[in-house]
């Protein structure tokens, strides 16, 4: 099959790169949520398509950005841990390959 129209043909090709620059854009996202039970914080970590991150590296830091504890997800992307400090936490999630985000935990969401 030939294309003729160079028209046609532009429209293809834009269809072709935003296609691309979607599928990109996907690649490199990642998903963490976390929760709090009692002293204990858990964290589910996910891909788009549902897959669960496995052995993702898990970096708690406080508000003046410093390593507090690390860890690894499991089979499940799970990963759980004793609230270090009572001020506001980020969760970060780097599940390799340019995979990484990070989610705050506010200090008011940790009770009394």
């Amino acid at each position: 099959m030939t294309i003729k129209s160079p028209k046609l043909l532009l429209l293809l090709s834009m269809i072709v790169l935003f296609t691309l620059q979607a599928g990109t854009a996907l690649a490199h996202k990642v998903n963490i949520f976390a929760y709090i039970e009692g002293v204990t914080v858990y964290t589910e970590s996910y891909f788009p398509d549902g897959r669960a991150v496995e052995d993702g590296k898990i970096t708690v830091v406080d508000s003046n950005e410093e390593a507090l504890l690390e860890g690894r997800t499991n089979k499940e992307g799970l990963f759980s841990f004793a609230i270090p400090k009572k001020e506001d936490l980020v969760i970060i999630l780097d599940a390799g390959m340019g995979h990484k985000t990070r989610f705050k935990l506010k200090k008011s969401t940790f009770g009394e």
